[in-house]
C-alpha cells in the first residue's frame, strides 16, 4: 500500500531527535558549568588585578605630612626623590638671569606631591605644552610639558625661587593646587604630579646649597640650600 510505514518513519524521526535533545541537555549543562567556571576565574583574576591596581594607586598617592625644619633663611625640597644635577644656568622666565639650578627626579614610587620650598607668595604661574620624554634625562626640562610656579619669598626676605614640576613618558598630568597671589608657608603643599617625573629648584647664587649629587631628598623636609 503506499506511504506504508511512513508514520513509524515519522515516529523514530521525532524519537532521534528528542533523543538528541535529552542527550544535548546535559552536554550543554556540563558546558555551561565549564563556561560558568572559566567566567568565574577569570572574574576573580580580573578582580586581582585591580586589587593590586587598587593598592598601588592608593600606595602612589600617598600624601604624609612634610616635618618642615625651623630655622631662618632655609630651602626645603620641593619634591621627594633623587638629585641628579646641580648646575648653573641662565632663568629668564622668572628669575630673570643667571641661577643655580637642583634637580631631583621622582620614580614611581616616590612622594608626587610637591611642597612650598620657601614661606612667601606665588607670583608667577606658567603652564606650558610640550613633549613627554623620559624624565630620567635632565635635558627633558627644556622640552616636556611643565609647570613652573615662581615665588617671591618672606623668609628669606624677598628672593626669588622658581619651581618648574615636569612631565616624563609616564607622568601626562601635573595639577598645581596654588595661583598667583597665594601666600604659602615653608613646607606647604603646592603640586601633584602623577607618575614618574622630575622637580627643577631654580635659586639665586646668594643660596648656599647644602646637598650634592646623589642624595635622597624628602618634600618638605630636607634643606636643600640656606640663605647664610
Amino acid at each position: 500500500m503506499k506511504h506504508s510505514g511512513k508514520a513509524r518513519k515519522a515516529a523514530f524521526k521525532m524519537l532521534m531527535i528528542t533523543l538528541a535533545l535529552v542527550i544535548l541537555l546535559p552536554v550543554v549543562g556540563i558546558l555551561g558549568w565549564l563556561i560558568s567556571s572559566a567566567m568565574v576565574a577569570v572574574s576573580v583574576f580580573i578582580f586581582l588585578v585591580w586589587l593590586v591596581f587598587a593598592l598601588f594607586t592608593l600606595y602612589f598617592f600617598r600624601d604624609p605630612n612634610a616635618r618642615v625644619p625651623a630655622g631662618p633663611g632655609l630651602v626645603v625640597s620641593p619634591g621627594h626623590g633623587k638629585v641628579d644635577v646641580i648646575d648653573t644656568l641662565t632663568e629668564p622666565q622668572f628669575i630673570g638671569g643667571d641661577c643655580q639650578r637642583i634637580s631631583m627626579f621622582l620614580s614611581v614610587v616616590d612622594v608626587h606631591v610637591q611642597n612650598s620650598p620657601v614661606s612667601g607668595k606665588v607670583t608667577y604661574l606658567k603652564e606650558t605644552e610640550g613633549q613627554f620624554l623620559n624624565a630620567m634625562k635632565t635635558e627633558c626640562a627644556t622640552c616636556n610639558e611643565n609647570v613652573y610656579i615662581g615665588l617671591q619669598s618672606t623668609d628669606p626676605q624677598n628672593e626669588k625661587i622658581g619651581v618648574k614640576l615636569i612631565a616624563g613618558v609616564i607622568a601626562r598630568r601635573i595639577v598645581p593646587f596654588v595661583q598667583v597671589g597665594d601666600d604659602l608657608a615653608r613646607g606647604d603643599r603646592i603640586s601633584l604630579i602623577q607618575f614618574g617625573s622630575r622637580v627643577d629648584v631654580y635659586l639665586p647664587h646668594s643660596a648656599k646649597i647644602k646637598v650634592k649629587i646623589g642624595d635622597r631628598v624628602v618634600g618638605g623636609e630636607t634643606v636643600l640650600a640656606a640663605f647664610e
